[in-house]
């Protein structure tokens, strides 16, 4: 018996394959391209100083800006703690005008 498939054209089937091969081929070259800026970034050691330093002065700043917090949160609970202490006062005061005291 003979085969009735159609037969199969090799010529066409790669024509079909020719633009994905030429987007594979386009996005190849892109990433060698990155990888190569990557790489040369990398080896330059001036390069790398100037990015250390950047991430130093960046974390001496964050590092200031966390003390001026804390302090901040200090004071802020210094006077959370007398007004608390004033309202306790203010309330024992009304209590004992009122003639409960407790």
């Amino acid at each position: 018996m003979a085969d009735c498939a159609e037969p199969v054209n090799p010529l066409q089937d790669m024509t079909e394959l020719d633009p994905s091969t030429a987007r594979l081929d386009e996005a190849l070259q892109r990433l060698e391209g990155a990888l190569d800026a990557l790489f040369a970034r990398s080896n330059d050691p001036a390069i790398s100083t100037k990015e250390r330093a950047a991430l130093l002065a960046d974390r001496a700043a964050l590092a200031e800006e966390l003390d001026a917090s804390l302090a901040r949160e200090k004071d802020l609970q210094a006077l959370a703690d007398e007004a608390s202490a004033a309202l306790g006062s203010a309330i024992a005061e009304v209590r004992a005008a009122l003639g409960r005291e407790t």
